[in-house]
């Protein structure tokens, strides 16, 4: 069988990079507002479960709009991506469930999968097709399974990061911060970052910006009355031109619930394609 891997990774592998050109005068710090925000970040990357949506635009694609819900003890969750314009236009899905990872196909893959809708990449990052072919699907996996919320820290980490005023976001009071930073500023500031898990975290965040060629970035959070990220947003210009990207928190600590698709509906590509009995 031969088959189009890239149809099957939504645009949701990008997701990870927000980048933003900086402008203005200088401004100095403001200790209270990076603590505040620094506060809501650790608040927000410790909960259980969340659910949020994305919305903006991305280098290449275009609009996107976004959902994911998210668990982390067992993990699950469920990622859909949306391109409203573009080549790439239309919809797929990501979801973990039982540490297997799957992906829904494009309308164009399906008679070569013998009518399924979904792929299942399997428990591993790293494995083999059936047909030879080596992937690393380990950038998706954890992709699907990140609390963005995490990446608010990054404000807290800017020279002239301050409060802006006070806001409502989808009904909800909250606080808006506001900064820029160079991505070398960021990543030395990544060994007051906590433990080794967040490092990693930041940086493999910074990773994606630095891939786009992004080395500033203007970053917005709005924190709520609970001390949490109510809504994140990085914008500017990568290599590809304009990037904007608002995150948008919907729930903290609610019931999240993702269930596999159906075996009879789902190629496993570590195995031969078998044909669907009709």
């Amino acid at each position: 069988m031969r088959l189009s891997v890239r149809a099957a990774v939504p645009a949701a592998a990008l997701l990870l990079a927000g980048c933003g050109a900086g402008g203005g005068a200088e401004q100095s710090a403001d200790p209270p507002a990076a603590e505040a925000v620094a506060r809501a970040a650790q608040k927000s990357a410790e909960v259980t479960s969340l659910r949020y949506r994305v919305t903006g635009r991305m280098p290449e694609r275009g609009r996107i709009a976004d959902e994911a819900s998210v668990r982390t003890e067992p993990t699950a969750a469920r990622l859909k991506t949306v391109n409203l314009s573009g080549e790439h236009r239309g919809e797929t899905e990501l979801r973990l469930v039982g540490g297997v990872l799957y992906g829904s196909v494009t309308d164009d893959m399906i008679e070569e999968l013998g009518g399924r809708h979904w792929i299942s990449y399997g428990p591993a990052a790293e494995f083999t097709t059936h047909g030879g072919l080596r992937m690393d699907v380990g950038g998706l996996r954890d992709q699907v399974s990140r609390n963005p919320a995490r990446e608010a820290a990054f404000l807290a980490s800017a020279e002239d990061v301050r409060q802006t005023g006070a806001e409502k976001v989808d009904g909800t009071d909250t606080t808006h911060y506001a900064g820029t930073a160079t991505v070398d500023e960021l990543r030395a500031s990544l060994k007051e970052a906590g433990d080794k898990a967040t490092r990693a975290g930041r940086d493999s965040s910074l990773d994606q910006y630095e891939k786009l060629g992004v080395d500033e970035l203007t970053l917005d959070v709005w924190v709520d009355r609970d001390d949490r990220v109510k809504r994140l947003r990085t914008q500017g210009f990568g290599r590809h031109g304009e990037l904007d990207l608002t995150f948008t928190f919907l729930g903290y600590g609610e019931p999240v619930t993702v269930r596999a698709p159906r075996a009879g509906d789902t190629a496993d590509l570590r195995k031969p394609l078998k044909k669907n009995k009709s």
